[in-house]
């Protein structure tokens, strides 16, 4: 039988490049969509045919991870806006924080479901 060795030595590594959690090799989005597109998420690893989407509703739980994203996000733009620039107004540190969140949505998307199929592959 010709199977793929599983790559958990490099499991952040898989996760930040948005590699397969089975082979770690094959990529789980399309390369090359649009800057304003949702990602395009693939049906199968290119390499070992590793099936992403589950079910209906498989990728609910990541929703859970995204938003846990941007609310470390908020409170690390919170953190640098109110200590790094304390003669700052105050109407201007929401704005920033807003900015931070709109700015890593898309990315947040992508690794939240990254994440999550990683944390449960089957």
């Amino acid at each position: 039988m010709n199977a793929i060795k599983r790559n958990k030595s490099g499991l952040l590594f898989n996760i930040l490049h948005e590699k397969c959690p089975h082979c770690g090799k094959g990529d789980v989005y399309e390369k090359g969509t649009k800057l304003f597109h949702m990602p395009v998420m693939k049906e199968d690893c290119n390499v070992c045919h590793y099936h992403f989407d589950r079910e209906p509703g498989y990728f609910l739980g990541a929703m859970y991870i995204s938003y846990g994203l941007a609310v470390a996000q908020a409170v690390a733009a919170f953190l640098i806006v109110h200590f790094g620039f304390p003669s700052l107004s105050t109407i201007w540190k929401p704005i920033a924080i807003l900015l931070v969140v709109l700015a890593f949505a898309k990315k947040n998307y992508k690794l939240s479901r990254v994440i999550y199929i990683h944390i449960f592959p089957w």
